[in-house]
């Protein structure tokens, strides 16, 4: 890999672990019960389960957010944040295409499900696939030589 490619997988790797790191401080500066509600408003899981997502996901956010900025444990925390935005992405889609009118949840309370937002959170899985893709054939291209 060339220089201006290891230099762009930084600057990635600090966008997409700073934005998760907001999108976790977002969280967990409001009661979790408001997250709560966002997340039971997507309707895909048991009440049981949504308070535990709520309490649980912003510090596990910010935790993987920290450690992609770090790039401590790449090949862990980049697939780790690539699935969470595969998910995120993927529900948020079916909310928008279902007519849904509800809020993202992504960073706190008041953003509703819009174009825009599908279009951020769509370049942001693609940031991640990339972080992810190239934390694996860097290993595989050092592996080899």
């Amino acid at each position: 890999m060339g220089s201006k490619w290891r230099i762009a997988i930084i600057v990635l790797r600090l966008i997409v672990g700073g934005i998760f790191v907001y999108a976790a401080w977002t969280k967990l500066s409001e009661p979790w019960q408001l997250f709560a509600m966002n997340i039971d408003s997507y309707r895909v899981l048991p009440l049981t389960m949504v308070e535990f997502v709520a309490r649980t996901l912003p510090w596990f956010e910010a935790a993987v957010g920290l450690l992609v900025m770090a790039g401590i444990w790449l090949r862990i925390s980049s697939t780790a944040v690539s699935l969470l935005l595969l998910v995120f992405f993927s529900l948020m889609v079916r909310a928008y295409l279902s007519g849904m009118e509800i809020n993202c949840g992504c960073f706190g309370t008041g953003e509703p499900i819009s174009w825009k937002t599908l279009l951020r959170d769509g370049a942001l899985l693609a940031a991640a696939l990339t972080i992810t893709a190239s934390s694996f054939l860097s290993r595989r291209r050092s592996a080899t030589a």
